[in-house]
């Protein structure tokens, strides 16, 4: 009779371990997506494990046996259910304090952040939502589309309309090409860095790239034009500015120099490229005299585009405003946003100024005074 006792009390214990065995099972498949709860998960087991239980030590492992395989299957239907709710756009922004170390940035916008998003049809579709990098990808993707359409419509101008039209086409071109790719780039990084942190790295150095591009083409139809019947200092000048661009684009492909730690090195070396156009915009105005340097020469355009890159790259170093007012420029009006509006503007600016080089060249049919370099 005790012996019928003891088996029976044995098989309903049975029961009862596999049930906290579930249990176990259900709980620490949670852990790696909500770390809350897998705390939790700890706290709940350990206190079972407290409570006696009259169940042997080798059914316990058995019952240990049976749950590894499992723990590991439902950890793997878990993570194929995040997976497809990031695919399906089911996913909500995050505090900056929760995000992985390779996605922390600015430590000043506290909230609004996408959490990392294995899926590019996911990072795509957050284009249309509100988060931190909204503002990031939308303001360099319009002025994608605005330099893409302006460079389209300039080499399609009648070539009656310049005075070399293959040679300027080509330097128009130059300029074109750097800002369509310098804003290609950034909106694209911007979209696609929080999917991993291999796809962040190899972006954001597509991106600083970019930069350097721009700089490097924006120089081009400026020290042509300027130094139009000068070609020995133009070319001297168009070489120093493309071994300084070509260093620039080695020195992005470092590694840690997308790191938070190098933000005002990330910001010295494009500034320090983009002021290298001091040595010539000197040569041409002492040459020129001032008042025709800002007069035919569009001097105070270029001035205004200059001083928009250097505020541009200065509030994105020292991130003004958000540094002031944590937490209150997390979606808009945060430097990096800034930033790159006055990119945009000073771009345009610059293209305005060097159109106004052309038409002067064109209205001197493409002629050269003794006196004057234009």
């Amino acid at each position: 009779m005790s012996s019928r006792k003891g088996s029976a009390t044995s098989q309903g214990n049975g029961p009862s371990n596999n049930g906290r065995g579930r249990e176990d099972v259900e709980l620490a498949e949670l852990g790696p997506l909500l770390k809350e709860k897998g705390d939790q998960l700890a706290t709940n087991s350990s206190s079972a494990q407290d409570q006696p239980c009259p169940a042997t030590q080798e059914e316990e492992e058995e019952v240990r046996v049976l749950t590894l395989p499992l723990q590991a299957h439902h950890a793997m239907e878990k993570m194929e259910e995040f997976v497809y709710k990031i695919w399906e756009g089911c996913w909500r922004v995050i505090p900056y304090d929760v995000l992985p170390d390779w996605l922390k940035d600015n430590d000043y916008l506290l909230h609004g952040h996408r959490p990392p998003m294995p899926s590019f049809r996911a990072c795509f579709k957050s284009i249309f939502r509100i988060h931190t990098e909204t503002g990031n990808i939308w303001t360099h993707l319009l002025g994608f589309v605005l330099f893409l359409c302006l460079g389209i419509l300039t080499m399609l101008r009648p070539n009656m309309y310049f005075m070399a039209p293959l040679q300027e086409k080509v330097v128009f071109g130059m300029f074109f090409l750097g800002a369509v790719l310098c804003l290609s780039f950034s909106w694209l990084f911007h979209t696609v860095y929080c999917h991993s942190e291999k796809v962040s790295r190899t972006f954001s150095k597509l991106d600083y790239s970019g930069i350097a591009l721009l700089i490097m083409g924006s120089f081009v139809p400026w020290l042509y034009y300027s130094f139009y019947c000068s070609p020995q200092p133009r070319l001297i000048y168009l070489s120093i500015v493309c071994v300084l661009g070509i260093s620039a684009i080695i020195v992005a492909q470092w590694d840690r120099f997308a790191t938070p730690k190098h933000r005002q090195t990330r910001a010295g070396v494009f500034l320090g490229l983009g002021l290298s156009g001091v040595v010539p915009t000197m040569h041409f105005t002492i040459a020129e005299g001032f008042v025709k340097a800002t007069t035919m020469g569009q001097m105070g355009w270029f001035f205004l585009m200059a001083m928009m890159y250097i505020t541009g790259a200065g509030l994105y170093a020292a991130r003004i405003p958000e540094r002031f007012f944590p937490g209150k420029f997390d979606i808009w009006f945060q430097s990096h946003q800034i930033f790159h509006v006055l990119v945009v503007a000073a771009a345009f600016v610059h293209f305005y100024g060097v159109s106004n080089l052309q038409e002067f060249r064109y209205g001197l049919e493409g002629g050269c005074t003794d006196d004057s370099l234009l």
